[in-house]
């Protein structure tokens, strides 16, 4: 713990229900929001991190406990923080699930962050060192351009990679996704070199880049990336890192080859569908403007690079039936996506799918704050549009035993070594689909009732 006079304690909870990502070392992400928040935070302050990545959480003293949640681990930080308001300790939550649902969490915690924190984190310490910590501290979306790095220092050392962020926001509307509703419409980009000195400064070799969309959709996005790639090079860094891309990269091959050349090895492409009724259910414009018909020739220009491809794919979507998804798991494992990423619809809070699924009373759960841990990406929690709860349950878990199959991830691994010409990429692709293995076969989906 660092040196200072009062002690605050930041707490990353897991979901104790599917520990799926938990199960090996190379899929774990550090609590990046955490680590901002710690550079947020005074020199006063001791500053200690638990994290239930790693091992279940422990009680420690503390002055001021703040946690962090996503959807799927908010019931176990409710759990958490009822210990210490119980011994009359302050609780702050924050995250995108307590900035949706701010008045279900006020009545677990004492204080919500809604939105990001820097814009009220500073505010919200004074408050509390005048005995005066409100009910909820929101502020606008964040200027970025002279962002602190995390404090990688405080994270658990047993993360096989590094995470880093160089922008915020993304100005697609896709009906699933909750980034716009919390980050913005809008890109807002980090200093370039600001970015290169955080990377230099972690001692991981392999990198993690957060960001929806490590190049964007405009070309200050692009000039972006470009200086972060070129000052990588420039720097001789020799990290290899995974971002998440969208198909338009396709349009930029000489930034394909100046992101290969940075040392990418792996870029994760939001897919969805291998159709485009099911990619006109979510708005996913970008594929539909690039076209289904073009996806073989994406993949294989991202390949010349060197570089392996993670596909992501929906299953679930209104227009599907259980005939669509045995043809959706048909085409992922004829197409020479490296590795996939195959996660149920999950209509999350804050999204226009929840919305939509609420009003139309389509929910199939409705014990909260208790049944977000099925919010999970891997169990039904809504009525499909063409298919019983049941069908759609028994579909993925099809897919997940022919996907997940080692007889697949070891033909997977051949492929990848032949269409990259790089055993780097290949590994770091059986190794992905090794992490997808453990969550899709750690036990079958279900569906609530």
């Amino acid at each position: 713990m660092t040196k200072g006079s009062k002690r605050l304690l930041l707490i990353n909870p897991a979901n104790g229900y599917r520990k799926g990502y938990l199960l090996r070392r190379e899929s774990k992400q550090a609590p990046l929001g955490l680590g901002i928040v710690a550079s947020l935070t005074p020199p006063e302050w001791s500053i200690k991190i638990i994290d239930e990545n790693f091992r279940p959480f422990r009680y420690r003293d503390a002055d001021l406990v703040g946690i962090t949640a996503v959807t799927a681990s908010v019931n176990r930080a409710y759990e958490i923080a009822a210990l210490y308001r119980k011994n009359g300790i302050p609780v702050v939550l924050g995250g995108i699930h307590a900035s949706s649902l701010p008045d279900e969490a006020l009545r677990y915690v004492d204080s919500v962050v809604i939105g990001e924190a820097e814009g009220s984190w500073g505010r919200l310490l004074e408050d509390f060192n005048h005995g005066n910590l409100q009910k909820t501290y929101t502020s606008g979306l964040s200027n970025l351009k002279n962002a602190l790095p995390a404090r990688h220092d405080l994270f658990h050392p047993g993360y096989f990679f590094s995470s880093i962020q160089t922008s915020r926001g993304c100005p697609m509307d896709c009906e699933f996704c909750s980034v716009p509703a919390f980050n913005g419409h809008q890109y807002r980009l980090r200093d370039p070199m600001s970015v290169v000195d955080e990377i230099a400064s972690v001692p991981h070799s392999l990198l993690y880049f957060v960001d929806d969309n490590i190049i964007g959709y405009n070309k200050m996005a692009e000039e972006h990336a470009v200086a972060i790639f070129e000052g990588m090079i420039r720097r001789n860094l020799k990290k290899e890192w995974f971002a998440q891309a969208s198909l338009n990269i396709i349009e930029k091959p000489e930034l394909l080859k100046l992101a290969r050349r940075s040392g990418c090895r792996m870029l994760l492409i939001g897919i969805e569908a291998e159709n485009a009724d099911a990619l006109r259910d979510s708005n996913k414009k970008v594929n539909l403007r690039l076209g289904v018909d073009n996806y073989k020739k994406a993949f294989r220009m991202i390949h010349k690079q060197g570089i392996a491809v993670l596909g992501a794919f929906i299953y679930g979507m209104d227009s599907d039936t259980p005939e669509a998804l045995k043809n959706r798991t048909r085409y992922i494992l004829s197409s020479s996506v490296d590795v996939t990423q195959a996660s149920v619809m999950t209509p999350l809070p804050g999204t226009r799918l929840f919305e939509k699924f609420n009003k139309e009373g389509r929910l199939l759960c409705h014990d909260f704050p208790k049944d977000w841990q099925h919010f999970h990406f891997s169990d039904v929690v809504f009525n499909p549009a063409r298919m019983t709860p049941k069908e759609l349950a028994e579909s993925t878990n099809q897919a997940y035993r022919q996907i997940c199959s080692m007889h697949t991830l070891r033909k997977k691994f051949i492929r990848t070594w032949w269409n990259t010409r790089s055993l780097r990429s290949a590994v770091w692709a059986y190794n992905s689909n090794l992490n997808y293995r453990s969550v899709g076969l750690e036990k079958p989906s279900e569906y609530r009732y």
